[in-house]
């Protein structure tokens, strides 16, 4: 076995090794990267300058604001607002609370950009509001945890800033233009699931739908929409760059908070952001360490071998892409999302582009992967706290989550193999 062959399975079978053991990810990343290093002669002072450089980019400064944006406005008294506003939308039909906290979904992901936000903030009021009234609570969290998920594709999402660094040069506001239609797709997908469980389960509907309700409630929640308008324009427009646009959408979401809907207080303000602190502190230890973990892909050159090595399984570009997307679902098994962007775009970006996916709708693709991966046992992180949130057995909300599974991987195939999805809208702007 060769020398770089011998590095390359330190590497990967420390980190393997290190990622049963249950270490924590950032933790895994760095010392298998140290023992690689270590084999391979390097000095020391090559961890600390690949750690510098990987958080030292100006674009990755959006990732903070977003963060803290997000925080600010899910702490400031937008969720009751925006269920109002789903509530005057959808809450009609059969099943309306189901299609209510989908579509609640929709317009909180677009602000806070965090499945696990959504779950927390939206589930904690929606799932024994649901159970009240007579929803089964394993399904009430099934409807929560997978809708959730929307938020990661709706702009803004921190999620796609990462990718966006780890890809090198692909713009974020194209990212941001990309989500809407998946995103909206997905919504529409869960709903028709929801509608087909609760006719099966006779689940009630809500009040009838009047078009002054709708008026009433959208003037209440356009303050808080306006914050993800402020963020998508400017970028698209021009106006701002997307850490530009982040920091005003943070001092707007302040102004918001404290002083329209008053949900905070300057006491709470600085908790908000203590909370923030604790994130961003986890965010970007990821990001540095893993940028030494991509230094020693790309030096003994593993994007391009694993490459070779899934074309020479098939030259068939629909096979090559269903791999990809299995990858990406058994990598969200067993690691975060963030570290999944990090560690995996470098590699299977060069294969997605070789078969002809466009760099925008990879992102789409790797985002709504790692969606479903929160999702899934052991390491479902927005399962969890769904669990935790609903006080359900979390084998109990994963057999429940069966149907929405499938109706995900629908989804994801379509954006797949149909790249006007995605893309219709990057065009149209760009």
């Amino acid at each position: 076995m060769s020398a770089e062959s011998m590095a390359i399975l330190v590497l990967l079978a420390s980190f393997g090794i290190m990622i049963m053991l249950r270490f924590p990810i950032a933790y895994a990343v760095a010392l298998s990267s140290l023992l690689c290093l270590l084999y391979q002669g390097l000095p020391f002072t090559t961890i600390c300058q690949q750690m510098v450089k990987g958080i030292n980019s100006f674009s990755l400064m959006a990732v903070p604001f977003f963060i803290t944006m997000g925080c600010l406005m899910g702490s400031g008294g937008i969720s009751d607002k925006l269920i109002a506003l789903a509530n005057a939308c959808v809450g009609w039909m059969t099943g309306g609370m189901a299609m209510v906290n989908i579509v609640a979904s929709y317009f909180f992901g677009g602000i806070s950009g965090s499945a696990a936000a959504d779950t927390a903030s939206l589930g904690s009021i929606l799932i024994p509001m649901m159970v009240d009234q007579g929803y089964d609570d394993d399904f009430s969290t099934a409807v929560t945890i997978t809708s959730s998920c929307e938020g990661l594709l709706v702009p803004p999402s921190h999620n796609m800033v990462i990718y966006a660094m780890s890809a090198g040069g692909v713009s974020v506001g194209s990212l941001f233009l990309a989500g809407y239609i998946p995103g909206a797709l997905l919504a529409i997908s869960l709903m028709i699931g929801s509608y087909i469980i609760s006719k099966k389960r006779n689940y009630p509907k809500g009040d009838k739908f009047t078009f002054k309700n709708l008026l009433k409630q959208l003037s209440v929640s356009v303050w808080a929409l306006a914050a993800v308008i402020i963020v998508v324009v400017g970028v698209v427009g021009g106006w701002f760059t997307a850490t530009e646009s982040a920091a005003v959408a943070v001092i707007y979401s302040l102004i918001v908070s404290v002083y329209i809907y008053k949900g905070l207080d300057w006491k709470g303000v600085w908790k908000v952001l203590g909370d923030c602190v604790d994130t961003l502190s986890i965010v970007l230890i990821l990001i540095s360490t893993s940028s030494i973990f991509g230094y020693c892909l790309t030096t003994l050159h593993v994007p391009s071998m694993a490459a070779n090595a899934v074309i020479g399984l098939t030259n068939n570009p629909i096979l090559i892409a269903l791999l990809l997307n299995l990858i990406l679902l058994v990598l969200g098994c067993i690691m975060d999302m963030a570290p999944i962007i990090l560690i995996a775009t470098p590699i299977l970006l060069p294969i997605a582009t070789s078969i002809g996916i466009n760099p925008i709708q990879f992102g789409i693709m790797i985002v709504l992967n790692c969606g479903i991966g929160l999702l899934t046992p052991p390491v479902g992180a927005v399962l969890f706290i769904g669990s935790a949130v609903g006080k359900v057995k979390m084998e109990k909300v994963v057999k429940a989550t069966l149907p929405f599974y499938l109706c995900m991987i629908v989804v994801l195939l379509l954006l797949t193999f149909i790249p006007e999805i995605t893309m219709l809208l990057p065009n149209l702007f760009y």
